[in-house]
């Protein structure tokens, strides 16, 4: 699936995630449920423990809450939530 900018600014909060690759390799293979975002990080619920992934150092798999799984590098994701939603988004296709 392309990333359309109607993805990027899709609510990330809830989501299943997956750390896919990572610059990083503590990062790899986190995999869990979404529970908050900052400006630079997601925190994912991994077996009840906060994991803090930075946003820019990792390519992250997202499920949807129609089943669709979704590949994003982080480095476009970095921003506040809020202001992410304002941002117009250069297309790359």
């Amino acid at each position: 699936m392309k990333v359309t900018p109607a993805l990027i600014q899709h609510e990330f909060i809830g989501l299943e995630a997956k750390v896919a690759k990572s610059s990083n390799p503590s990062y790899i293979g986190i995999v869990g449920a979404v529970i908050d975002e900052t400006r630079n990080t997601f925190i994912i619920l991994q077996d009840n423990k906060r994991k803090t992934v930075v946003k820019d150092q990792a390519v992250f798999h997202f499920t949807l809450p129609d089943a669709t799984i979704v590949e994003i590098d982080g480095k476009i994701l970095v921003g506040r939530p809020e202001e992410r939603l304002k941002k117009r988004i250069r297309r790359l296709w």
